[in-house]
Parts: C-alpha cells; structure tokens; sequence
C-alpha cells in the first residue's frame, strides 16, 4: 500500500484543522452571547425555514432530548417559537423571531470572516482541489459506515 495513504499525517492535520476551525468559532460567536450548538440551530433555521425539530435534529445530527434541551434555551432567549404542526399533536414548527433572523445574519457574517481567516493566502484552485478530496473522504466515511452497520 502506498505509504502516502497509510500516513497519519492526513487524519490527524484534519482533525487539528477541525479543532482550531471550532475553537475560532465558538469564540466568535461567544462573543456575541452565543454557544456552538445555537449558532449552528440558527443558520439551519435561517437557511430551511419552519422546520420541525425532528427535521432539525437530524439537520444537526443531534438526539431529540438535546434538541428539545437546545430549542428550550433559544425560546427563553427569544430567537424562536414553537408552533404546531396541523394535523400532528406531538410535532412542532420551529420558527425564527425577528430577535433569531438577526442573530442568523450575524452567525452568517461570522463565518464569512472566519472563511476570509481560513483561506488567506490559499489559491483558489487550491481550495478547489482540497473540497474535492473532503468530499470524496466524506463520502468514503459514510460508506464505510453503512458496511460497518450492514456487517
């Protein structure tokens, strides 16, 4: 096998990237009275509009009780309602306040800051080549995990 492949270097560049790219995140938006967890609710929201927290959850690859816990904090805070869902008693819309619209915008503002940070000084084609091969390794995980759940 090509030594290239079997390197740790790969996997543990991504994973160091990954952590920095998150602790520069959730500082940005700590910063503005804002966790991890609710900025991410906040951009799905902004992006698909009256999910359902069931979609949401599986939006942000989170359990229903710690969606039900996230959605909690973020009505007390007033960046969104909870509607029913007509002709579903136990579902609920999730829906962003005018207070939600405004805090999505400036998550999506945040991020394009932290996108100018990440990419200084990186080719375009550079950036180009490097999504491509995240896809593929994103794609190549998913697999593996279907076969490891099929095994």
């Amino acid at each position: 096998m090509d030594p290239v492949q079997t390197s740790p270097e790969l996997s543990e560049l991504l994973s160091i990237a990954s952590r920095k790219l998150r602790t520069s995140f959730n500082a940005m938006v700590a910063a503005h009275g804002l966790t991890y967890s609710r900025a991410l609710a906040l951009l799905h929201l902004s992006r698909r509009p009256c999910r359902t927290q069931k979609d949401l959850g599986e939006d942000l690859d989170l359990e229903n009780a710690t969606v039900v816990r996230l959605l909690d904090g973020m009505e007390r805070l007033g960046l969104i309602r909870r509607k029913p869902v007509e002709g579903d008693r136990r579902a609920k819309h999730v829906v962003l306040t005018e207070h939600g619209r405004e805090q999505a915008a400036l998550v999506s503002r945040i991020i394009q800051e932290l996108r100018g940070i990440v990419l200084t000084g990186i080719d375009p084609a550079d950036v180009a080549v490097t999504k491509a091969v995240l896809r593929m390794i994103t794609a190549n995980l998913e697999q593996a995990a279907v076969e490891h759940a099929d095994a």
